[in-house]
């Protein structure tokens, strides 16, 4: 006697296992819309501009398990669970490594949005509600990045030991000589503290990164 596909067989019943359900197929299409939008905010709206290759790894690979994570609890049907599930997983952007440039946490929280969005989405959302929620964070941050705020302004503190040129009317001088020794095109600069056991002082430089020749100086410190 023929077995059907979709009856349960003894083997399925006594290690209660489900080998293929409906819900199959709205994976594949949340996954496909999910990896469709994360490629267009990593690879076309984030990498042209930063340049950073390790994360792209890290936002596809955390896009991607959180995405599979929240559609595996939502079928769980536990709340508590899921709740202190995205606790967990908003959790994981206070890395134990090195900081985490707010620019980088954006991207990093919007790749995390939106995959919560596709993965959780119930059926009395359409999928083209899914996609109207996708296309609008795509756009906004196309604004931000390429129309709105074409320059960014970066910073970083340096110490400086020429103290003799901190003195307000030798401004002109010391940005030449920031200029001179860091290689960057400085718009401004600011003194913070002054150290006069070792004559020196922190020093922080603002910059547009994109008028730079080279790019080893993004980010913040």
């Amino acid at each position: 006697m023929l077995l059907s596909l979709t009856e349960p067989t003894k083997f399925e019943e006594l290690f209660n296992l489900t080998w293929f359900d409906n819900d199959f197929y709205t994976l594949l299409l949340r996954l496909t819309i999910n990896l469709t939008f994360m490629t267009i905010l990593i690879r076309y709206l984030y990498y042209p501009i930063a340049k950073r290759k390790d994360y792209l790894f890290t936002y596809y690979l955390i896009g991607l398990i959180t995405f599979f994570l929240c559609f595996g609890l939502k079928k769980l049907d536990i709340d508590t669970g899921m709740g202190l599930g995205l606790f967990a997983i908003f959790g994981i952007i206070r890395y134990r490594t090195d900081a985490i440039e707010i620019k980088e946490m954006t991207y990093l929280f919007l790749v995390i949005g939106i995959s919560v969005v596709n993965s959780l989405a119930s059926n009395q959302i359409s999928v083209g509600e899914m996609a109207l929620i996708n296309c609008t964070i795509v756009a906004i941050t196309y604004g931000l990045e390429y129309v709105w705020l074409i320059k960014h302004e970066t910073r970083k503190t340096i110490i400086y030991e020429k103290i003799d040129l901190i003195l307000p009317d030798k401004y002109d001088e010391m940005l030449t000589d920031l200029q001179d020794r860091t290689g960057l095109q400085i718009n401004r600069f600011e003194v913070g503290k002054i150290n006069f056991l070792d004559d020196t002082a922190q020093v922080r430089i603002f910059y547009y990164s994109e008028d730079q020749n080279f790019s080893g100086f993004s980010g913040e410190n």
